[in-house]
């Protein structure tokens, strides 16, 4: 199924459909900054390096399974295509099936900006229209910055923000990015974000963790 072929043709960006409803812009931001550092080495040189692997999905359409925070900061930045690399062509399935496969693999994460599971239905249509969380932001530069390790795990950076969405709110984190993500660093390395992937807080925890001594009765002296 597997088929990972490049495309060398350009792809236009708004037709690639997005396969999560949210990303964070502040990482769409860094990306900008980023490409207008590398443009000196030529649009085509660049984008021949940063291909975005897609499924051809329903309708022969090309659907986007990673890098949504680089095709739309290119896209904000006036690209209009990208070149693509094809992992798997599930056109001949019917709607169901394609979803229950893409969900199966991982491939797509329809998940809103308040956590919320939703229907296959809301997935933005491009890029362009793709929901801003600011947990998730949070969470991407929470890695960078050494609060949890890169994982394997599919959409960890969603896992993390899912965590941090209940004890930080949104209106701080726009108006305090910095504040917050040493807020978000502090929860990281508590016990409580330990279940999380890629989780690095200091051992020995589990002596002093609440939850450790939670329905044991006491000895009898």
């Amino acid at each position: 199924m597997s088929l990972r072929e490049p495309i060398l043709n350009s792809t236009p960006i708004l037709s690639l459909r997005p396969t999560q409803i949210t990303l964070g812009m502040h990482e769409v931001h860094q990306k900008r900054n980023f490409w207008r550092q590398k443009t000196g080495q030529g649009l085509t040189k660049f984008l021949e390096s940063h291909m975005v692997p897609t499924i051809v999905g329903l309708r022969g359409e090309h659907y986007l399974i990673d890098h949504h925070h680089l095709a739309r900061a290119l896209y904000d930045e006036g690209v209009k295509s990208v070149f693509v690399t094809v992992v798997a062509d599930l056109s001949r399935l019917p709607a169901d099936h394609f979803w229950n496969v893409m969900a199966f693999h991982g491939w797509t994460h329809p998940y809103d900006g308040k956590g919320r599971r939703r229907p296959y239905s809301d997935l933005p249509r491009t890029v362009k229209t793709m929901e801003d969380d600011p947990y998730r932001s949070l969470a991407g530069e929470l890695r960078s910055i050494g609060g949890y390790a890169k994982d394997s795990t599919l959409f960890s950076e969603f896992l993390w923000a899912d965590f941090l969405r209940p004890h930080l709110k949104a209106k701080a984190i726009k108006a305090d990015f910095k504040a917050a993500l040493a807020q978000a660093l502090a929860l990281s390395k508590t016990p409580d974000a330990d279940y999380l992937p890629g989780w690095c807080g200091p051992k020995g925890y589990a002596q002093a963790h609440p939850a450790s001594a939670k329905g044991k009765k006491a000895k009898p002296k």
